[in-house]
């Protein structure tokens, strides 16, 4: 396997190929105990803060690219394939923290909901959990990215209307494997509206009594991801891996 090497704000960055797509792995400088890692699902390069400051503390970062962002059942295995070579390959812990924003966030659910054995907590920002809200726009959404959408899965909005594999049907995995969840959303999302998708993960999370760390931005919009003081959500991430 050939690997290039370079630097990735100020850390030593390889690109290779895995399974017939790009993969990144960035190091830290003092590995933390255990070698645990941030799996991003998408969008690496994105609203990074948070990876930058979990590689500082010792955190090692990685990524492989999906053949679509609305997350094939191919790319969720090709994820959890991708846990178990990192962890052969460079000895990386066998579970991963998956940072999942946007469509990333739906892919981190489905990785969590499959594959509990690879995923120790999942931290999510303004995830696409309900498909009739995003990409099809019928709520109170204005984005309407359904020609996307049909394109990557081949679903029509009348299939969708009887479809038991949005995200969100899969909260119910999520509670019975007991993945601590990490939620940030804007209440003001235009793009994957709150109370369509973030909220409904919430609310179903609470009244199971699952560990949900839960942080709503008031006004916030779909951008920008994270936070602008990361303390919480890194006191989080260490408490649960």
């Amino acid at each position: 396997m050939e690997f290039h090497e370079s630097e990735w704000n100020g850390f030593r960055r390889i690109d290779f190929t895995f399974e017939g797509k790009s993969a990144i792995l960035v190091f830290p400088s003092t590995p933390v105990k255990g070698n645990k890692w941030l799996l991003k699902t998408e969008y690496f390069g994105a609203f990074p803060s948070f990876e930058i400051e979990m590689l500082s503390l010792g955190y090692h970062l990685a990524h492989v690219e999906n053949t679509t962002r609305w997350c094939l059942p191919e790319d969720t295995d090709r994820q959890a394939a991708f846990v178990d070579f990192l962890h052969a390959e460079f000895g990386l812990c066998e579970k991963c923290l998956p940072v999942g924003m946007s469509c990333g966030g739906m892919q981190a659910v489905y990785l969590a909901a499959k594959y509990p054995e690879k995923t120790a907590a999942i931290y999510i920002d303004a995830p696409v959990m309900n498909f009739l809200s995003c990409p099809c726009a019928l709520g109170v959404g204005q984005d309407d990215m359904f020609e996307e959408f049909f394109l990557a899965k081949g679903l029509s909005v009348s299939q969708l209307l009887n479809y038991r594999d949005h995200p969100i049907d899969k909260a119910d995995d999520i509670i019975r494997n007991g993945t601590p969840v990490m939620l940030i959303c804007g209440d003001s999302d235009t793009t994957v509206p709150y109370s369509e998708n973030g909220m409904v993960l919430a609310e179903k999370l609470t009244a199971a009594g699952h560990p949900l760390t839960l942080i709503v931005k008031p006004g916030c919009d779909h951008h920008p991801h994270g936070l602008e003081d990361n303390t919480p959500l890194i006191r989080w991430a260490k408490e649960v891996y």
